[in-house]
């Protein structure tokens, strides 16, 4: 199975709750397993991220914000993986592109 394409684009983000003000990020955008993921740069050494299946289901990981990329990624696909096991959304598509290329699937590609 081919790895995420990952992607660079720019998000406005409302980063005071208090203010309308939108401030726009750069962020790290990939799909797979039909869940896609944001990690957006919000500061210098402040990144924020979640993972979506539609504008109705989005999810975060429960903290505001990381201090370490890595971090902030790796707890990103740790919930993710877990959301997908306690709800069954294991992506029919994935093991069945991964059982027709005769290939195993070992999830995205972690920077």
């Amino acid at each position: 199975m081919a790895n995420a394409l990952l992607q660079l684009a720019d998000s406005e983000l409302q980063l005071d709750l208090l203010s309308d003000e939108l401030t726009i990020c750069p962020t790290l955008y990939w799909s797979e397993r039909g869940a896609q993921f944001v990690v957006y740069k919000v500061d210098e050494n402040r990144f924020r991220c979640q993972f979506f299946y539609s504008p109705a289901e989005q999810f975060g990981t429960g903290h505001d914000s990381y201090d370490d990329i890595e971090k902030c990624v790796v707890t990103l696909l740790q919930v993710q993986v877990d959301h997908e096991s306690q709800s069954g959304k294991l992506s029919a598509a994935a093991t069945t592109i991964a059982a027709v290329e005769g290939e195993e699937y070992h999830g995205p590609l972690v920077i």
